[in-house]
């Protein structure tokens, strides 16, 4: 989790128990996004949890044929109903932006960015459980949105520059730091390193050696065509020492 039991701007993190049981039996379509596949990760694990009953997933709120919102998730746990919003994020860390750490959380491409997707949690969705036609639609489930408590699922991965590998940051959790991120010139210095561009659904896997590896020569193709496009790849490092490491190549930096 992005954040543990201390809330942040009030987004309390709802706490799963973990699971050993993996994902067998776990149904995928062929064609889907990353985000939805996180929110399968996380409807499955819910279900796993005896004391939980899924009311709903996906509701989408329309008020005169126009969608206004939608609610990731409400369940039942026993007596208690919680509406989860749920996000698993990719961030690099900016020293240049900002006063606050969490300022300085931003997008792979500088889209977005943890302080604005924070703001859009406390701001929009969760409180579009106030509009009326939220209200009508829960009801309808049997939920009374007065005894309805409201949690974040938030994960992510973060990458530091390089030199700030070994730094402890105060206000997120430093077990989600996966790697570094560089410039198009320290990758240009990296030219014993062998290199592999996962496909953007393969971004939630730990580096393993069962790919094709390609060498500096042939992989500077590939990296300078998304440099070229604007586009900050997630890229897998494996150094002369055996070392496997998850890196970014961004097209902001060192160009």
């Amino acid at each position: 989790m992005l954040w543990g039991s201390e809330p942040v701007k009030n987004l309390d993190q709802l706490q799963l128990p973990l699971t050993s049981a993996g994902f067998s039996g776990l149904i995928i379509p062929e064609k889907i996004r990353l985000g939805k596949l996180v929110e399968l990760f996380v409807y499955f694990q819910l279900e796993q949890i005896t004391t939980i009953d899924i009311l709903v997933q996906n509701l989408q709120v329309i008020q005169d044929k126009i969608t206004i919102g939608e609610l990731d998730c409400v369940f039942r746990d026993l007596e208690l109903y919680i509406h989860l919003e749920i996000v698993y994020k990719f961030y690099l860390y900016d020293e240049s932006l900002g006063p606050l750490e969490i300022d300085r959380w931003i997008g792979p491409n500088r889209k977005d960015s943890l302080s604005k997707k924070v703001n859009k949690l406390s701001q929009k969705q969760l409180p579009l459980i106030a509009h009326f036609r939220t209200k009508e639609l829960l009801y309808d489930l049997g939920v009374d949105v007065h005894a309805l408590k409201q949690k974040v699922f938030f994960k992510a991965q973060l990458y530091t520059p390089i030199h700030l590998t070994n730094h402890t940051f105060k206000s997120i959790n430093n077990n989600c730091i996966m790697g570094y991120y560089i410039g198009m010139t320290e990758y240009r210095s990296m030219q014993d390193c062998y290199f592999y561009m996962p496909k953007k659904l393969d971004w939630l896997i730990v580096p393993h050696l069962n790919v094709e590896w390609k060498d500096h020569a042939v992989f500077t193709e590939h990296v300078e065509k998304e440099i070229n496009e604007k586009r900050s790849p997630l890229c897998w490092v494996k150094t002369p020492y055996g070392i496997l490491q998850k890196i970014f190549v961004v097209f902001w930096e060192n160009q």
